[in-house]
């Protein structure tokens, strides 16, 4: 398994929702000095429900952020990945389960009053339209994730379940 190091600059993560990409891209930012981005607070306004951006604000947002000379930059909206690895020095994707991204909603949304990459101004909730996402909109997309991140020539650690995503921590020396 490639280190932090081996990733560069400039590293994407990609995973389900509710699989730990916002928690590992923090840890990373602590450990290297690269500033994390968390894309749903760019993709969602403030102070509201999630409500999304505009497209062209949306857009114009990611494309600012992947300008910058290093991130580490954690979230799907696969309609602008393209440009996103572009721009990537190394790639990591998550493959938590279903199961385990269906906990982690539940425990962040009951038990944790602040986490990695919330939407500024608003308070996470049970919601039954995540719910659905997490267990029914999300499985397919794994397999996108994980065809992209095969066809990457990026640096790249796959981490297939969370006993490997903690290893990951454990090897580089990062702490939640």
């Amino acid at each position: 398994m490639l280190s932090l190091e081996q990733l560069g600059p400039r590293i994407c993560i990609l995973g389900p929702s509710n699989s730990g990409k916002s928690t590992l891209a923090k840890a990373i930012e602590r450990k290297l000095a690269l500033p994390a981005i968390h894309l749903d607070p760019l993709y969602h306004l403030p102070h509201t429900d999630w409500v999304p951006r505009p497209d062209a604000e949306f857009a114009a947002l990611h494309a600012a952020a992947i300008a910058r000379e290093q991130w580490v930059m954690d979230g799907n909206y696969t309609r602008y990945l393209a440009p996103r690895l572009e721009r990537a020095t190394g790639f990591i994707v998550l493959e938590i389960s279903t199961a385990a991204s269906l906990l982690r909603y539940f425990r962040r949304t009951l038990l944790e009053r602040k986490r990695q990459g919330a939407l500024p101004g608003s308070k996470d909730r049970l919601k039954w339209d995540m719910i659905r996402h997490i267990a029914i909109v999300t499985p397919p997309n794994r397999h996108k994730y994980l065809t992209v991140f095969e066809k990457s020539s990026l640096a790249k650690v796959r981490l297939r379940n969370p006993r490997e995503l903690s290893l990951f921590y454990q090897a580089n020396g990062l702490e939640r």
